[in-house]
């Protein structure tokens, strides 16, 4: 797996807030963070592209972050989305407790996060029909990145307006490109 990142302003410690343990102040800033995959063929080559937003109190962005990676294998676009959210949760560094809103346009992603992931692991990451959850790996990937930290995870309806989850598609479906004409070039 390779990423890059687009930082967009030259403070890259924005993104790190106080670990007091104190919850956040009325002033504090917070975080707005977008991400999409994308799969050629699905499965196919694939990408995602993430978009982290720094917010000061009243929704002014402070700091904008750019991320995006292709998979080095065939794989599919759900693999990629749930990539990305691990990315863009592992960017962001120490774990605080300053409030994060997570949005995807895979529904899947908010679902789990918010109900089905401690049903999963109390049936030892299988599903209430006895099947093997998919992805099991990265679920458990996300899980630790999110580990100890104030997100709240929301879906946005994907190709709908939405400026900063068209610009994580858009990095999403160009990297997938980009490992696709890599591996033209390999072969």
């Amino acid at each position: 797996m390779t990423h890059q990142t687009i930082p967009t302003t030259t403070h890259d410690n924005l993104f790190l807030a106080s670990t007091s343990g104190a919850q956040p102040s009325e002033g504090q800033t917070r975080i707005s963070i977008y991400s999409d995959g994308s799969s050629i063929g699905n499965p196919g080559y694939g990408g995602y592209g993430v978009v982290i937003l720094r917010l000061d109190a009243s929704g002014e962005e402070i700091k904008r972050r750019e991320i995006f990676g292709s998979a080095d294998d065939i794989t599919t676009n759900i693999r990629m989305e749930m990539t990305a959210v691990c990315v863009a949760l592992e960017a962001l560094g120490i774990v605080t407790d300053e409030q994060i809103t997570f949005h995807c346009d895979a529904n899947l992603i908010p679902n789990a996060m918010n109900s089905w992931l401690p049903n999963w692991k109390a049936r030892g990451w299988r599903k209430g029909d006895g099947k093997p959850v998919e992805n099991a790996d990265l679920w458990q990937r996300l899980e630790r990145a999110a580990e100890g930290r104030n997100i709240t995870w929301a879906w946005v309806r994907g190709h709908n307006g939405s400026a900063h989850n068209e610009r994580a598609d858009r990095l999403a479906y160009r990297a997938a490109r980009k490992a696709e004409t890599k591996a033209a070039g390999a072969r």
